[in-house]
């Protein structure tokens, strides 16, 4: 099993960046581990208390989850990866049921911040973006999919995101093999990640 960490500050294009990957590749040979899915279980508080907790910090994952997830998923077990509410700060009870697959591919903003996880990577990626481009797409996103209004996004960006990407997020780009600079034509550094899945595989 071939797996990459896709790593990158919120809103920088990872996803597209997943996509890209996904469509140079067969399918059913590539499953997804999102770091969104692993954020604690808060159900002992209340929605007051959740709304109040930094999700951009790297206390808030559920690290050895993920690492004992990926662990299964190594040794040919599939596993039930939870499902995340961004609505209500929460896991919903229910869980996915992911298959190992020749290519595991795990997304998120802090995977290279936890070095048990970082050091399960076969390929590190970190996508970059412009801080500017950065807030756009996240006022964008959380306005349109997570019915948050236009001040309590930029208080979150300005209070928690913007300072959680300077101290914990943009240093792991150090750790990446493979840094692209997010462009949807950027066609080039897909076709290097490409060719090295084949070789791998």
């Amino acid at each position: 099993m071939l797996i990459i960490g896709i790593a990158g500050g919120t809103g920088c294009g990872k996803t597209t960046v997943v996509n890209q990957i996904l469509n140079e590749l067969p399918e059913g040979e590539v499953g997804i581990l999102w770091q969104d899915s692993y954020y604690k279980d808060t159900s002992h508080l209340s929605y007051d208390e959740r709304i109040k907790i930094n999700f951009d910090h790297p206390r808030s994952i559920d690290f050895d989850l993920i690492v004992a997830h990926l662990k299964d998923l190594k040794n040919n077990k599939p596993i039930e990866q939870p499902v995340y509410s961004f609505v209500k700060h929460n896991r919903t009870g229910d869980a996915i049921l992911t298959h190992p697959r020749k290519v595991m591919i795990v997304e998120g903003i802090l995977i290279l911040a936890n070095p048990e996880l970082r050091d399960m990577f076969d390929i590190k990626i970190f996508v970059h973006a412009d801080s500017d481009e950065r807030l756009i797409r996240r006022l964008k996103r959380d306005i349109k999919e997570r019915g948050r209004d236009l001040d309590e996004v930029l208080n979150r960006y300005q209070t928690t995101l913007k300072p959680m990407h300077n101290q914990f997020i943009e240093p792991t780009k150090e750790y990446a093999d493979i840094i692209i600079p997010t462009n949807k034509h950027n066609t080039v550094a897909i076709d290097i990640v490409r060719t090295i899945i084949n070789d791998k595989l």
